[in-house]
């Protein structure tokens, strides 16, 4: 069979809300894998895989051994493969692409497939508003914070982030579209199409599972979570849309 399709996931969160439900969240997203790998010519996972993720020189964190071999698998076998960081997972500093051959995207990227331009990221801080969270990732991406919180023990680094973790709403809210004049991400979006024609743009971040033309000829896609919804997009040549995997 011909590997023609690109597919595009966003947050697993894996980690929460406890070891048990996110090992099963696991499994399922690599059965999900398997399910995709006889016709992917690509694979897209768009930010905060991991609830939290942290790289020491000499330690990454403990567990996805399952994820993490099947990614290696995948890639392996030949498949193009993305991953973006997240809100949650954004302290990646090579591991990916040391150890798995992956490249990790800090920022949107744009592409193009069979004449179909991709508008791809991660979604986090786009848009107008939310001056607070966008002050909190300069913050977090900045090199004296990375360089101060690689000064404390994992033991100790781990412990607080699951700490945050198991407060996290995530596993306790759900996310509503609040309109195309409120939704940041989709505002951004009209705001690049003044500039220039995008097919498809495909964000993460908001926990919705969103399909909405927005301009003549595009479309703005959320790709909701892997908590709740457990969906994907697909483009198979010709449209992009979101599926469910074992609804």
């Amino acid at each position: 069979m011909e590997k023609n399709k690109i597919y595009f996931a966003s947050d697993f969160h894996l980690g929460i809300p406890d070891y048990t439900s996110s090992l099963e969240r696991e499994k399922k997203i690599v059965r999900w894998l398997d399910s995709i790998k006889h016709d992917a010519q690509r694979i897209y996972l768009v930010g905060d895989i991991f609830d939290f993720w942290y790289e020491y020189q000499h330690v990454v964190p403990r567990g996805y051994v399952r994820l993490l071999g099947k990614l290696a698998e995948l890639r392996d076998s030949g498949i193009e493969m993305h991953i973006f960081t997240g809100n949650h997972d954004l302290w990646m500093f090579g591991y990916f692409e040391e150890e798995l051959n992956i490249p990790v995207h800090h920022d949107s990227i744009q592409f193009e497939a069979n004449g179909k331009r991709f508008f791809v990221g991660h979604g986090d801080g786009i848009g107008p508003g939310d001056r607070g969270f966008k002050i909190m990732k300069k913050v977090f991406t900045s090199k004296l914070a990375q360089f101060l919180y690689s000064l404390l023990h994992p033991w100790l680094a781990f412990k607080i982030a699951r700490y945050f973790s198991h407060n996290s709403r995530i596993m306790n809210e759900v996310e509503q579209f609040l309109g195309e004049d409120k939704e940041w991400q989709v505002i951004y979006a009209k705001e690049v199409l003044q500039k220039q024609h995008v097919d498809y743009f495909l964000f993460g971040h908001r926990h919705i599972v969103l399909e909405l033309p927005i301009g003549e000829g595009s479309k703005f896609i959320n790709l909701g979570d892997w908590v709740k919804y457990f969906t994907y997009a697909e483009f198979d040549g010709n449209t992009c849309e979101i599926k469910y995997f074992e609804k």
